[in-house]
């Protein structure tokens, strides 16, 4: 199976942003007859904004324009596309950072909500990062059966906390998104280990998708290297900086052979308690 990372440089601009997507997938290399699998970053139509510009695109339920334009593109381009995030109004004044997964005809075959919202202090030209301000926590957990395997939904922040990736493979993934926009700080920092750590807890491949640059005349440097991790924690394949694509074709008996060779969910002593269900679709 063929899947496809998109690292992008993102605008508070949803138009010039679908654009740029849309002219990445017309150039994508396929294998011919493969299903694809597309992942897009973290705010992939809209990076950055204040609250009013967050909830002006966050319209109510999941039927917005910004949610249609990204199942258009999965029926134009004929593929699987995990959506990155966009803003869906929580109705407490602020925006759920939501991701979709849709199939090549445009439906949705699940979602997820980011949980762990970015509330801390960095030492980079924005300093503080307050997502509270503007987005509510999610309340749920997503596995997602596809024709790949099953698809475990994370998002970014969600990366440091590993409860939550130990949760999605006991929920049955094999693959697990992370569509990400770390700092350029924290990214060189914790990225690329963060990564390789949830792939070997988990003994899933990992495919995180980035954000790389200056993002809205500096206002904000992300570090880029998307990256595929196999269930060994090696690095398959990684995109340092610049923006598009990054594939790998993934082996799910491969992924069998390591998790039998070495069955670390039936050796865990600890039990993970569950604070939140799966969500069902």
């Amino acid at each position: 199976m063929q899947v496809n990372l998109l690292q992008c440089q993102s605008s508070r601009k949803p138009a010039e942003n679908l654009a740029f997507i849309s002219a990445q997938l017309e150039q994508l290399p396929r294998i011919p007859g493969e299903l694809q699998l597309v992942v897009l970053p973290e705010c992939a139509l809209l990076f950055g904004g204040h609250e009013g510009e967050q909830l002006a695109y966050a319209g109510n339920g999941d039927d917005t324009p910004l949610q249609q334009q990204l199942s258009a593109l999965a029926v134009q381009h004929q593929v699987y596309l995990a959506a990155g995030t966009i803003p869906v109004a929580s109705g407490d004044g602020r925006v759920y950072s939501r991701t979709y997964l849709f199939d090549d005809k445009g439906r949705v075959l699940g979602n997820y909500d980011k949980l762990h919202l970015f509330d801390v202090d960095v030492s980079d030209n924005t300093r503080h990062y307050r997502e509270s301000d503007t987005f509510c926590p999610g309340n749920h957990l997503s596995v997602v059966d596809t024709p790949f395997g099953r698809i475990g939904l994370s998002v970014c922040y969600d990366l440091r906390f590993p409860d939550l990736y130990r949760a999605l493979r006991q929920a049955g993934a094999q693959i697990i998104l992370v569509p990400a926009a770390f700092t350029q700080v924290t990214g060189a920092a914790h990225w690329e280990v963060l990564l390789r750590a949830r792939a070997i807890e988990t003994q899933c491949y990992v495919l995180a998708a980035a954000q790389w640059g200056c993002h809205n005349q500096g206002g904000r440097e992300t570090w880029g290297q998307s990256m595929i991790v196999d269930p060994w924690g090696q690095i398959m394949e990684q995109l340092p900086e610049g923006t598009g694509w990054l594939q790998a074709r993934l082996d799910l008996d491969e992924l069998h052979k390591i998790r039998s060779h070495m069955p670390v969910a039936q050796h865990n002593r600890f039990s993970l308690p569950v604070l939140l269900p799966p969500a069902k679709h």
